[in-house]
């Protein structure tokens, strides 16, 4: 079965990471109405970049879980901006012995 992936760009400052993380392990799981089975934080801390790639079990998840983080705002800490905004589908992972 397929999976699908948003992936989101943002320029941001270590506070507004910062943020972000402590956001994202305070809550425990998903925000409401975000069918996610997976997150990914990536950080180039030199560049100021950050992506957040989140993975879904279908595209009527993905769609879902669009029009929910489109709703929400970035933690008020430091400083964040959106670059970019992508959809994928999952087409092979694997993991290296």
């Amino acid at each position: 079965m397929a999976e699908y992936a948003r992936v989101v760009t943002f320029d941001a400052d270590d506070v507004a990471l910062e943020a972000l993380l402590n956001e994202i392990n305070s809550a425990g799981g998903p925000p409401p109405g975000v069918p996610a089975t997976r997150i990914t934080v990536l950080a180039d801390r030199s560049a100021g970049k950050v992506l957040v790639a989140v993975r879904f079990g279908s595209e009527e998840d993905l769609r879902k879980g669009a029009e929910a983080f489109e709703a929400m705002s970035p933690p008020d800490a430091g400083s964040m901006r959106r670059v970019s905004v992508d959809s994928y589908e999952v087409v092979l992972e694997r993991q290296t012995p």
